[in-house]
């Protein structure tokens, strides 16, 4: 499987909350222009970005992101809202994760 490319890397599985990661965040982001590419490439290489998704439905993207604290949610929010084509976003914020594995098997 790791020739074929299945199997890309090893990773350890980290408990944020011990590494004092106190919020996760899902963000929508609507985006103008037909510059989704570009906005997913430059939120990908934002500090805390987990996940970039594009999606179906009424915004362009998701984004799935984790933070210390609020001012450090505050300052992202911020950076995506002042990216040239983000038109809008929409966060919601986790209050509680039953389940966060992306393992398959």
């Amino acid at each position: 499987m790791e020739k074929s490319g299945t199997i890309k890397a090893y990773a350890a599985i980290l408990d944020h909350e011990k590494l004092d990661y106190q919020l996760t965040v899902i963000a929508e982001i609507t985006v103008s222009k037909g510059k989704l590419l570009e906005m997913e490439e430059a939120i990908s290489k934002l500090p805390n970005t987990c996940a970039v998704y594009d999606v179906t439905g009424l915004t362009d993207a998701v984004v799935i992101a984790k933070f210390h604290s609020r001012g450090e949610l505050s300052k992202f929010t911020k950076s995506l809202l002042a990216m040239p084509f983000v038109d809008r976003t929409n966060t919601h914020v986790v209050l509680t994760t039953v389940k966060e594995d992306f393992r398959l098997l």
